[in-house]
């Protein structure tokens, strides 16, 4: 017989990464959306060049085009024959003359390169346009964008799966896409249970029953969803009882790509949730190696997914981004969905190496390593505020004052 005061395996994060992003398959849908509006949003198909960018030889610069074989010495002297404004077309260059061009405007035929108006002298002339004096030896090609040198008709400039940024948007509009396919928004709906739980504003501190505490994990969720681009769903504190949960449950199971709970997952924790679900549904409680944040659920109501976060609010927070953020990017069908790693110095000594794998709150310094926030429980919420990353560190790795570690910082989980 077991031993029921045996503690469970722990699972490893990696595992149960693998385990979700596995039953992550892409469910949510395709739509076509404004270019404008599609920052943050996972591409459905490849973006396919049908032009070349910039179509022909342009100025990257503000100054003369001219011919290399003018310019043989510094001081060459050249009539400026015509003006080439960006978005006109000039004539052929003839030799011994310069043409007065812009930023981004075509370069005439004959021309071999542009000198910036830095490196020249307007001189008076008999026509308006003058002579300009060369005061600098050209090299063939210089400030010079060639055709196609940024995309070639053809080039698939952005691919599925990818997570449009501001340059994307700029790069799709480049080569003259107004919409684009994008997967549709995950439909998440998000709750907590607890009598313990209270909201700001609707209870002041003074007037606090011993034992509640107010709702914190609520707030940052929802706005680490909204980053996400889902469609939120907010059924808020759900009333401590079977009947309750069960119906919140069942009506979010319907209109829900994901369910996210907080609190109530510990093995062994009496709790209205796990009844609830597994009344509904399947349920898989898991402890994970990972500190904080060891308690995890995963499992199904119908259609939708649902994930039971811990209830400490720095063990909810790294739980999400390590977990519920790769899971709902693959939903998307997005293809990249680990966090950046960024080796660096550790400033501290870190002796008491856990038997999990431990997420320690930390942020640069001045002098390029990382500092160390003073207290690591999970219920302390001001070390995610005060810390730009987490360091992840392996299970039972002690490390000293200028050993690297591997940093994670919070711009790549949060974005």
């Amino acid at each position: 017989m077991a031993d029921p005061s045996a503690r469970p395996p722990l699972m490893p994060l990696d595992e149960a990464l693998a385990r979700l992003l596995a039953a992550a398959t892409p469910q949510v849908g395709i739509e076509s959306v404004s270019t404008f509006e599609v920052d943050g949003r996972v591409l459905a198909q490849d973006v396919v060049s049908a032009l070349t960018v910039p179509p022909r030889d342009n100025s990257s610069m503000d100054g003369y085009a001219l011919r290399v074989a003018d310019c043989a010495a510094p001081g060459a002297v050249l009539r400026v024959a015509q003006r080439i404004p960006a978005g006109s077309v000039g004539t052929a260059l003839a030799a011994g003359t310069a043409a007065r061009i812009f930023t981004g405007a075509q370069i005439p035929e004959g021309a071999d390169a542009v000198v910036m108006q830095e490196d020249t002298s307007a001189l008076p002339g008999e026509d308006r346009l003058g002579s300009v004096r060369i005061e600098v030896v050209p090299a063939a090609g210089q400030w010079i964008r060639g055709a196609g040198e940024d995309v070639a008709a053809g080039d698939v400039v952005l691919s599925k799966g990818e997570r449009l940024t501001p340059a994307g948007l700029g790069l799709a509009a480049s080569v003259g896409l107004d919409r684009l396919l994008v997967a549709k928004r995950p439909r998440v709906t998000l709750l907590s249970t607890g009598d313990e739980l209270v909201m700001p504003g609707e209870v002041t501190p003074e007037a606090m029953k011993p034992g509640s505490i107010y709702n914190s994990n609520r707030f940052f969720m929802r706005a680490l969803l909204q980053r996400l681009g889902c469609e939120v769903t907010d059924l808020g504190i759900v009333p401590d009882q079977r009947d309750a949960t069960i119906e919140a449950l069942r009506g979010a199971s319907l209109r829900s790509d994901l369910i996210i709970t907080t609190g109530g997952v510990s093995v062994g924790e009496e709790d209205h949730i796990k009844a609830a679900v597994r009344a509904l549904g399947q349920l898989d409680l898991w402890s994970l190696s990972m500190k904080p944040g060891k308690p995890f659920a995963y499992g199904r109501i119908g259609h939708a997914h649902l994930t039971g976060l811990p209830g400490n609010p720095v063990s909810s927070f790294l739980t999400f981004l390590l977990l519920v953020r790769p899971f709902l990017l693959t939903l998307q069908g997005a293809t990249r969905v680990a966090p950046a790693r960024v080796p660096m110095r550790a400033d501290f000594d870190w002796p008491r190496a856990d038997r999990r794998r431990e997420f320690l709150r930390a942020r640069r310094n001045a002098a390029g390593g990382l500092d160390l926030f003073a207290n690591q429980s999970s219920g302390v919420l001001t070390s995610m505020v005060w810390g730009d990353g987490v360091i992840d560190t392996p299970a039972g790795q002690p490390f000293k004052s200028g050993d690297m570690v591997q940093f994670i910082p919070f711009a790549s989980l949060l974005a």
